[in-house]
This record gives C-alpha cells, structure tokens and sequence, in this order.
C-alpha cells in the first residue's frame, strides 16, 4: 500500500482537524498546545494501556463510492484521500452495495461492476477483501434473467448453496487481488420468525459450502465469518444475556450464532461481527467511550472462546439524539474514534468503514459526498484516521482516559491525538478549554 511520509500527514491533519461541533467540513488547524498538555497532565495517574495487537482498518464501498460517472475533480480528490492512508483494506460486496447481479441466469455472467471496483482498489493501492453477498435471483425462487433488488437481502435456498459456492469460487478466481473473503452479510435471510432465533444451522451450512468451495481454488485466500449484528438490548429486555456494560446487555441470540458456528463450521481464519453503539431502543451510554465500550467487551467475550482473528466487519459509532451525525458531524468523527480505542486496548485485528463516501447515513464518512461537484472534501473523521492508519498497523498506539475528565488520547511515539468524548467544553486548569468533542494532534514526541 502506498504510504507518505510522515511529514505530509501531518500536513495533511493540520490542515482537516475542526474543533467545532456541528461544523459542516473541516476549517483549520487544532493543534494541542503546550498548555494543553500541561494542563491534561498525561503522567502515571492517566490510565494508558498500550494496543494488544496490530489493527488493520479499512472500508466498505457500498451504493456510490468513487464511480466512474461521478464529477471528475471530485472522485479524484476522494481518491486521494482513500490512497493516502485511508484504508489498508477495501472490502466489495459480491452483489448489491454498488455491484450488480454477477450472474443474471444460471453460466451466464456479468463482471462489469465489479471489474470498475477492484480496479479502484488496485488504483488506491487497498488490499482486497471481497463479501460473498449477496445472490442471483435465480438461487432464491426468482426467474432467471432477472433481477429483483427489492429481494436483494433474501437468502440463497438451500438447493442452490452448492451454486452460490461455485460462484464464490468463480469470483475469488477471476481476481487473484482478493486475499480475504466474509461470508454473506449480516445473516439477511436467516432469520427465523417462529423460533425467534438466527437459523444458524443454514447460515453454517451455506458458510461450509463456500469456504470448501474457495479453498479449493484458492488455499490462500483468508475466510472468515459469521459475520452476525452483535446487538445491544436495555437491561431486562427478553432474550438478553450475561454479557452487559454500561452501553446494555448484549442480545443472546446473536452470541449463540458466534457459538454454535465456531463449533460446527469447517474451517475459518478469522471471526467477523458487526454492532451499533446504541441499544435497540436507542439508548447511548454517555460520554462516547462509555457507549464504545461493547465494542472491547464483546471482543473480549469472543476472544475467551477462540484464537482466531477478530474484525469488526461493520460499526455505527451513535451520537447523543441532540447531536446531528453524518460525515461532517464533528460528534461522529470523535464518537467513531472511540470505537478506534476500544478496538485498539480489546485486541481486534481489523476494522472496516462502512461507507467511506459521504451520504445520508448518520455516521462518520473519509470524504464527503462525490457524486457532487464540489464533493470528494475530507470530513473531519478523514485526517485524524488517516494519522491513526498505519500507527495502529505497526501496533506502536497506547490508549489513554484522563482520571477525571472525559478525554481519551491516541500516544504513538512520534504524536498524540486528543478527543473531547462530549458535547460540552472541558475546563483545564491551564489554557482554553477544550471545545466539543474536539480533535486535537501533537506533532511532537509525548
């Protein structure tokens, strides 16, 4: 992956950072100040606890994302953003989220959209990964020839795994780029409304399938699964378990799915999950790392059962429901920087972005929205990340909480970033405070 020099990062941060909540794109410099620091104090009482492993962020193209027929100046500016350090990872869903139905009728193929895809990884200089979701109409009760996507989240039938596999394995051939693969997407069409619970017993025999499949054609290809929305439900709702925090109580029906696939599936390289800060019911722990913090302990609980991998295939970092999230919302960059820190001190090997364009989604974005002229602009998510990227590659982060103030801090040894966790300022014994949820950066050595 192409990488700049440290230098122009820098650059690069001081120009993106904003410290104002609200702000619409980033305005300026926020540099952390020699008073800051004083005054933050990051001596021993701080509580620092350094990254257990490596963590490989990346991003999901979906719907629009750097197309070809998007205004030129501005996919070009986004792809910018994307090449310098903006993912070590690219992950391209097989069909749907931006690609089309690669195989209309049963031998009949259609690689167009995804051809322009991973030509944009290889441009961007990403890493791979592709999601085997979602299938043909063909393999789920519709007509051959055709493509309905008001059905595009209905499983395969069982009958046709054996021809989803095959696909799978068709398209891991074609483009020897893709190193790692998820199977299927969030369990759509698995659900099973009579038992109240995932049909992960046809969920693990659709994963076994194309996991056989893909090995066979390519052994080097990495899989992973189950790929299930860790949910979080309100203390005492049904079906809660006994994992809880102060963001809820994780949902048991999805811990079972992690279970009884780690049990029965037939191999695998790594664990893929993905999960909201916010319960179902939309209550969010306050201050941000609070409501993060599912993210370590629910790694926590998948690690006490394997040694493989963990990724987080998806996360929605939620803002309190006075905010405004979205792309250039200054509460869901430092919300979703929470989550960063979570993944960092729990040990989650990989982390994708999903949406890394700017949209009407309520989360957090690389580059504002491309497929208007003036659009392809960095967030004031994209520097910080891109600060983040490869330090969190190399495993050099440590992560910080003040004793007494809701601050969290990124210390690498050549910088350090700061985030207000609220949405109000924070008094300092020394120097300005520090405005809401701001990102500040150290160019210096902590």
């Amino acid at each position: 992956m192409r990488r700049p020099q440290f230098a122009a990062v820098l650059v690069a941060l001081a120009m993106a950072l904003v410290a104002c909540s609200g702000a619409p794109a980033p305005t300026g410099p926020s540099d952390l100040s020699d008073a800051t620091v004083r005054a933050l104090g990051f001596g021993n009482d701080w509580n620092w606890k350094q990254q257990v492993t490596p963590l490989e962020l990346g991003v999901t193209h979906t719907q629009y994302s750097l197309d070809p027929d998007e205004p030129t100046e501005a996919r070009q500016r986004g792809e910018g953003i994307l090449a310098n350090n903006g993912a070590i990872w690219q992950n391209i869903h097989l069909m749907g989220f931006g690609t089309l139905n690669p195989e209309p009728a049963p031998g009949e193929f259609d690689w167009s959209s995804l051809d322009e895809r991973m030509q944009l990884v290889k441009e961007t200089g990403g890493r791979t990964v592709l999601t085997l979701c979602c299938s043909p109409d063909w393999m789920k009760g519709g007509q051959p020839g055709q493509t309905d996507w008001s059905e595009l989240e209905t499983a395969p039938e069982p009958a046709h795994f054996d021809d989803f596999a095959a696909l799978a394995a068709q398209a891991v051939q074609r483009y020897p780029q893709i190193e790692r693969v998820l199977v299927w997407n969030e369990l759509k069409g698995f659900y099973d409304s009579d038992k109240n619970r995932w049909d992960y017993e046809g969920y693990t025999e659709l994963y076994n399938k194309v996991y056989t499949a893909v090995k066979a054609v390519r052994p080097n290809v990495e899989i992973g699964g189950p790929y299930v929305v860790l949910t979080s439900l309100d203390p005492g709702s049904p079906d809660s378990s006994d994992v809880r925090g102060p963001w809820g109580v994780a949902d048991q029906r999805a811990l079972d799915v992690v279970d009884y696939w780690l049990a029965n599936n037939v191999g695998a390289d790594f664990v893929a999950v993905d999960g909201a800060t916010a319960t179902r019911n939309e209550t969010l722990a306050e201050p941000a790392d609070a409501a993060a913090r599912k993210f370590a302990d629910l790694t926590t609980w998948i690690r006490a059962r394997t040694q493989l991998p963990v990724w987080w295939a998806e996360f929605y970092p939620d803002v309190p429901s006075d905010q405004q999230g979205g792309a250039t919302s200054q509460a869901s960059a430092a919300s979703t920087l929470a989550v960063l820190a979570a993944y960092a001190q729990s040990g989650v090997s990989g982390a994708l972005l999903w949406g890394p364009q700017g949209s009407d989604l309520g989360f957090s974005a690389l580059w504002t929205d491309s497929t208007q002229a003036d659009g392809g602009r960095p967030t004031p998510l994209t520097a910080p990340w891109q600060w983040l990227v490869p330090r969190l590659e190399a495993g050099h982060v440590a992560i910080g909480h003040s004793p007494t103030l809701p601050v969290l801090a990124f210390r690498a040894p050549d910088g350090m970033l700061v985030v207000n966790l609220t949405e109000d300022p924070v008094n300092l014994s020394e120097g300005d405070p520090l405005p809401p949820w701001a990102v500040l950066l150290s160019q210096r050595a902590p």
